[in-house]
C-alpha cells in the first residue's frame, strides 16, 4: 500500500490548497518516489463538465476525456504527468455508485448510510488509484467545517486507523492573517481551525501557514503550542511572486524532509536543479511583450488558467515576460478595436454560446488585418473560419449555427453524432485524438512531427460543406483529424507573420520545462514584433 499524505484546508477557501499539493506530490516525486497526486471535489455535480467558469475556474480536459477541477492542471504541469479521471472523486460520483449498488442490490438488505456505505466507496477510490505507487497526495477540497466534506474527512480518519499511522499523514493548510490595526499576525483562526479538525478525530502533522509575509517565530510557537504540532513542522508559505517558487519555499521549510521522516521513509536529497533554474530564469527576464486575451469570462482570471501557465512556460523558453491585457468580448462589441491598441499578439481563447462571440470575431479581423501574432483556440478556431468567411469570402451573414441556427452560411455546424443528444455532460468530443499536421506548413514546424495527440473540447466544427471554398480562399487547414479526415483541427494563414488557430486545446498539455508549440510560436512572434 502506498503511502497517503491528506491536504486539507481551513479558515478561508482559496488559500492555495491545489498549490500546496501539487507542491507536495512534485517535492516527493523529486525524490525519486513514484508519486501521484487525487482531488477531492465535495460538490454534488458528477464532474465539473456542466459548471461554468465563473463557478469554478476553467474546466481542464484529460487525455480520456474527463472534465476536472482545474487544479488536476496543477498537479500534472507540477509532477510532468497525465492524470486520468478517476483522479477526481467527486460527491456526485461516489453518491450516484452507491445508489446504483443498492438499486442492484449490491448490499444485501442493509441499510445504506453515510457510514459505512459512502466511507468505504471513498476509501475503495483512494485504494485503487493509490495500487502501485509509493506516495499519494490527496487533497480535500473545500474548507474544514463544511458540511459537505465530512464524509470524505471522516473517510480519511478511517484509513488512517485501518492503514496505521506510518501510512497516512495529514497536512493542514490555514491563514494567518495580519491586522494593521495591531501590526502582529494572529494564530486565533488557525487554532479554531485545527480545533475543529481534531474534533472530527483528525490531528494534522503538519501545518502549512499562508501569509502574506514570512511567519514570525512567535506565531510559529504559538500555532505549535496549540495545535499539538512540533514547530519543525509549522512551514511558513509566504506569498511569491509566481507559483513555481512554492515547491521550492516548502522545501526549504523542511516539509519534505519532515513528512518523509513521519512516514518511515528514507529520505534522498530532492533533484530540484533543472526546477530551480527555471525559476530563477523566470525572475531574471527583464523584456516584456503584451499580449491581449480576448474573452468572456476574463473577470475571473482561473477561467484561463492553462493559458496563463502555458504563457509563463512560453516565456522562459523565450526570455521574454508575458503582459496580459485581459479584454472582454463584449466591451469590444461596445468600444471597438482601440482596446487592442499597441499589443504584440492576441488570444482568441473557447468559450460556449453567442455572448461576446462578435468581439471575437473582430479581434481575430484585427489580427489578420494587421498581421499581428495571432493564436485562436477552440471556439477562437471556429470564430476564426467565421470571420475569414465573412471578409474574405465575402459571405454575409456567415456565422456558427451554436450562435444563429438559421445562417445562410453555416461555416460551424453541429456535427452529426451531437444532434440528438438529451445530456450535456460527459457528451462532447472530449480527450486526446490523433491529429495529422501537413508537411510544408507553420504547424509542422512548430511541432516537428506529423502526428500528434492533442486534447478536445467541443461540439461545433468547421462544416466540410465550405473546406473547398474556404482553402481556395488562402485559408489552410493544416491538421486534419487522425480518426475522421473531416474533421479539421488546425488552421494558419502563410501570408501571415504568424496567425494560427486550433480546434483543441493545446494549453492542457503545455508543461513548464516543455512550453505547448503553439504558445511557444506566439510569444515568439510577438518577440520579433516589439523588439525585431
Amino acid at each position: 500500500m502506498a503511502k497517503i499524505i491528506f491536504v486539507t484546508g481551513g479558515v478561508v477557501s482559496g488559500l492555495g490548497k491545489g498549490i500546496t499539493s501539487a507542491s507536495l506530490g512534485m517535492l516527493m516525486k523529486s525524490r525519486g518516489l513514484k508519486t501521484t497526486n487525487i482531488k477531492i471535489d465535495p460538490y454534488l455535480n458528477y464532474d465539473a463538465g456542466t459548471m461554468s467558469p465563473y463557478q469554478h475556474g476553467e474546466v481542464f480536459v484529460l487525455d480520456d476525456g474527463g472534465e476536472v477541477d482545474l487544479d488536476l492542471g496543477n498537479y500534472e504541469r507540477f509532477l510532468n504527468t497525465s492524470l486520468t479521471f478517476d483522479h477526481n472523486i467527486t460527491t456526485g460520483k461516489v453518491y450516484s455508485t452507491v445508489i446504483e449498488k443498492e438499486r442492484r442490490g449490491d448490499y444485501l438488505g442493509a441499510t445504506v448510510q453515510v457510514i459505512p456505505h459512502i466511507t468505504n466507496e471513498i476509501k475503495e477510490r483512494i485504494r485503487k488509484i493509490a495500487d502501485g505507487y509509493d506516495i499519494v497526495v490527496v487533497e480535500i477540497g473545500g474548507t474544514v467545517g463544511d458540511i459537505e466534506s465530512m464524509p470524505f474527512l471522516e473517510a480519511a480518519r478511517q484509513m488512517q486507523l485501518e492503514e496505521g499511522r506510518d501510512n497516512v499523514a495529514f497536512v493542514h493548510v490555514t491563514y494567518v492573517p495580519k491586522l494593521k490595526v495591531v501590526g502582529e499576525q494572529k494564530t486565533k483562526p488557525t487554532q479554531h481551525s485545527v480545533k475543529e479538525l481534531r474534533s472530527l478525530g483528525i490531528q494534522p502533522d503538519a501545518i502549512i501557514a499562508r501569509s502574506e509575509d514570512p511567519l514570525e517565530e512567535n506565531a510559529k510557537k504559538k500555532i505549535s503550542l496549540f495545535t499539538n504540532v512540533p514547530t519543525e513542522a509549522v512551514i511558513s508559505a509566504y506569498d511569491v511572486e509566481d507559483t513555481y517558487e512554492v515547491p521550492l519555499l516548502l522545501e526549504k521549510g523542511g516539509l519534505g524532509k519532515y513528512l518523509t521522516k513521519r512516514l518511515g521513509i528514507n529520505d534522498k536529497k530532492p533533484d530540484l536543479k533543472a526546477w530551480k533554474e527555471m525559476v530563477r530564469k523566470y525572475k531574471e527576464i527583464r523584456d516584456e511583450v503584451e499580449i491581449a486575451i480576448v474573452g468572456k469570462y476574463v473577470k475571473l482570471a482561473d477561467s484561463y488558467l492553462s493559458i496563463k501557465e502555458a504563457l509563463k512556460h512560453s516565456s522562459v523558453a523565450n526570455e521574454v515576460k508575458v503582459k496580459i491585457r485581459w479584454i472582454e468580448a463584449e466591451d469590444l462589441e461596445k468600444e471597438g478595436v482601440k482596446l487592442l491598441e499597441n499589443v504584440d499578439g492576441i488570444i482568441v481563447p473557447g468559450g460556449f454560446g453567442a455572448r461576446g462571440s462578435e468581439g471575437k470575431i473582430m479581434a481575430v479581423k484585427y489580427a489578420r488585418e494587421n498581421n499581428i501574432p495571432f493564436l485562436g483556440i477552440c471556439f477562437g478556431f471556429q470564430l476564426t473560419v467565421v470571420e475569414f468567411a465573412r471578409h474574405v469570402l465575402d459571405f454575409k451573414g456567415a456565422n456558427s449555427t451554436e450562435i444563429d441556427p438559421h445562417t445562410p452560411y453555416p461555416i460551424i455546424d453541429l456535427m452529426q453524432e451531437q444532434r440528438d443528444l438529451d445530456k450535456l455532460g460527459g457528451t462532447m468530443r472530449l480527450g486526446a485524438y490523433p491529429i495529422k499536421i501537413k508537411k510544408d506548413t507553420l504547424a509542422r514546424k512548430l511541432y516537428a512531427k506529423e502526428l500528434i495527440y492533442e486534447r478536445h473540447r467541443h461540439r461545433w466544427e468547421v462544416n466540410p460543406d465550405f473546406i473547398e471554398e474556404l482553402e481556395k480562399a488562402g485559408l489552410v487547414f493544416s491538421g486534419i483529424a487522425g480518426d475522421d479526415e473531416r474533421r479539421m483541427e488546425i488552421l494558419e494563414l502563410p501570408d501571415k507573420h504568424y496567425f494560427i488557430a486550433t480546434q483543441f486545446h493545446p494549453e492542457f498539455k503545455s508543461r513548464p520545462m516543455k512550453p505547448a508549440p503553439v504558445f511557444k510560436g506566439l510569444v515568439k512572434a510577438a518577440k520579433e514584433r516589439r523588439y525585431g
